[in-house]
């Protein structure tokens, strides 16, 4: 069976350097993509979970700024903890099973749930 097209975003990190939490996929999944989701992000999320997000939000700042990218081997999972809220939609209609669906981050509500982020990074 032939693995489904999927944009490999060379240079991005794997994963959290020192932890299981994964960032990108090595290859695609012949069933298909993972379905993005709105994963609700509780208060009492344990703080390993909390610094990943900001460890991938920040990964994704720094190597996607505000333009429009396409999913391509980001981990789906990962990428549904920030969905409908600091990843946002970037094209109409939205395959949110596709590798080549088309997302862009919102520098306001990046500021609003993780403040300091873009200007300095990642703090721990």
């Amino acid at each position: 069976m032939a693995l489904p097209p999927m944009t490999k975003h060379r240079g991005f990190p794997s994963r959290l350097p020192g932890t299981d939490f994964q960032f990108t996929l090595r290859r695609a999944n012949p069933k298909g993509a993972t379905r993005l989701i709105r994963r609700e992000r509780y208060a009492d999320r344990r703080p390993a979970d909390r610094r990943a997000d900001t460890w991938f939000l920040w990964a994704l700042w720094d190597y996607f700024g505000d333009a429009p990218f396409e999913r391509g081997n980001l981990d789906g999972g990962r990428l549904s903890w920030l969905f409908e809220r600091e990843v946002v939609v970037a094209e109409d209609p939205f395959d949110p099973e596709s590798y080549e669906a088309l997302l862009r981050l919102d520098p306001a509500r990046m500021d609003a749930s993780f403040p300091g982020l873009r200007e300095n990074g990642p703090r721990d």
